[in-house]
């Protein structure tokens, strides 16, 4: 199925999504459907935890593909999930046979994984909450980041992070702390270390789902609840993707 020159209506995409806990399975779909402006039924979920080995032919019959973020699970320990083998290969397919891809946070890390490059762990000053992410002089003319300016605030909650660009990638936005979004050079594959499906809202309720992982108490945690702002530029690069990518 080819996305390009289809209307909004007849988009079927697939979401690839690493997620146990059963509240944030539905509010990531939810998310990801809201801002990329489409109905929920039309974005088919593939759960790892549920179907930890699957084939790259999980992909057949979609126009594109979004890949979900994760707190239950990490790229750096495959032998405990063998979800990641599957997951890494499925991007490579994809890249492969240029299927459009948005994928975010820990999508972005399998992206690195599958493209060659390092990812590392750093849980004790890692980024969290809603923080301003530069651009590069490439986004000005990408189709995702169109009309997007540098210094916008994004949601970055992450514990694992690249500090180098995989070789045949462009970069497109940082953070002083890490790489944040890259596309892959002649696909049509976007990677982001933040959370562009997530607004102000959601985030608040994600970080009191995961507070034991991500704050040290009940203190730290609403001091985190208190700064976080709203993303409205962010959250527009779903719909950029959609817009820009898929039926233009």
């Amino acid at each position: 199925m080819n996305c390009l020159n289809k209307d909004r209506e007849g988009l079927k995409i697939l979401l690839i999504q690493i997620r146990e806990d059963p509240s944030v399975r539905e509010e990531e779909h939810q998310s990801f459907a809201d801002y990329a402006g489409v109905e929920k039924s039309q974005i088919r979920v593939l759960n790892v935890f549920d179907t930890p080995n699957f084939s790259n032919d999980v992909i057949e019959g979609f126009c594109a593909v979004f890949i979900g973020g994760a707190s239950e699970a990490s790229v750096l320990e495959p032998d405990k999930y063998s979800f990641i083998s599957s997951c890494i290969s499925l991007i490579n397919k994809i890249i492969d046979k240029k299927i459009p891809t948005f994928a975010s946070c820990f999508g972005f890390q399998l992206a690195v994984l599958a493209l060659g490059g390092e990812i590392t762990r750093d849980t004790e000053n890692f980024e969290m909450g809603t923080l301003p992410i530069l651009l590069t002089e490439h986004a000005k003319t990408d189709s995702v980041f169109r009309n997007i300016n540098s210094g916008f605030k994004a949601v970055s909650v992450h514990q694992e992070k690249a500090t180098e660009l995989p070789s045949g990638c462009q970069l497109l936005a940082y953070t002083e702390s890490c790489l944040h979004s890259f596309k892959v050079l002649d696909a049509p594959f976007w990677a982001f270390q933040f959370h562009p499906e997530l607004d102000r809202d959601r985030l608040i309720e994600r970080l009191n789902v995961y507070k034991e992982k991500y704050t040290q108490d009940p203190t730290h945690l609403n001091k985190i609840l208190e700064s976080i702002e709203e993303t409205p530029e962010s959250n527009q690069l779903v719909q950029n993707f959609v817009v820009n990518v898929l039926i233009s």
